[in-house]
């Protein structure tokens, strides 16, 4: 059972070249108007990135997301009917709108635990996602951009990956991941047996690259719409 947990949504939307000025414009302008949704508990307009380097050089302009933590469901359908997502719906050629809960989180994202639910009552096996987020402290940015590549070549070749995104607080930098996987178990896997990961957090460990870092895995329960055309995580609950 599911409920209970916060309503957390993940919008990803793909722009056409010619819309991308418009995007870094809606981007600041609705940053304000976030902060007076009703119901709304946390938010984050995201830029978007391959995570090859988790530098500049990869941020993927025509591709923007929406984080958003509502308290209840009845306020996070309102929210699916404002003009902040209708204006990006206008805008997109492509969405992805993901329905997430909880399964557990650590760490912190500006001082606070968004996704903190009660642990689920059963063990999830269906599609999950995950999302790491850290601010890097000052004087730690080479040693962990030496250590990217090896993650995300090791990521690339996983089994069971079906999304896979650089992240960060728009309108560049990256400084986060955000993943879809088949099953709970595939995405386990990769977290616990991928060599590269795995010496990635000994090193994190060991150097305190962060100054704050998050960890956070979700049920996929709904999926609507596509992925650079692919279907995600089965049949979608609400039709693509």
């Amino acid at each position: 059972d599911m409920t209970g947990a916060s309503t957390v949504t993940m919008r990803i939307w793909r722009v056409p070249a010619t819309a991308v000025p418009g995007a870094i414009a809606r981007v600041g302008v609705q940053r304000r108007r976030l902060r007076h949704v009703p119901g709304l508990t946390f938010a984050k307009q995201l830029g978007t990135g391959s995570g090859q380097s988790f530098t500049l050089r990869d941020a993927e302009l025509r591709r923007w997301a929406l984080l958003t933590v509502f308290a209840d469901e009845a306020a996070a359908g309102r929210f699916d009917d404002s003009e902040i997502v209708h204006a990006w719906r206008q805008a997109a050629e492509e969405e992805l709108r993901l329905e997430l809960a909880p399964l557990s989180s650590r760490g912190s994202w500006a001082g606070q635990d968004p996704f903190a639910a009660p642990p689920p009552k059963h063990r999830w096996e269906g599609p999950t996602a995950a999302l790491t987020r850290a601010r890097i402290r000052p004087g730690q940015w080479r040693r962990f951009w030496a250590s990217v590549p090896l993650v995300a070549a090791d990521l690339r070749e996983r089994a069971g990956l079906e999304v896979s995104l650089g992240i960060g607080e728009a309108p560049v930098g990256l400084q986060g991941t955000f993943s879809v996987w088949r099953s709970n178990r595939e995405l386990t896997e990769f977290a616990q047996r991928g060599a590269a990961h795995r010496a990635v957090v000994d090193e994190t460990a060991r150097r305190q690259w962060y100054a704050e870092e998050l960890f956070a895995r979700f049920a996929v329960l709904g999926v609507a719409g596509t992925f650079d055309g692919r279907t995600i995580g089965g049949t979608p609950r609400h039709g693509s």
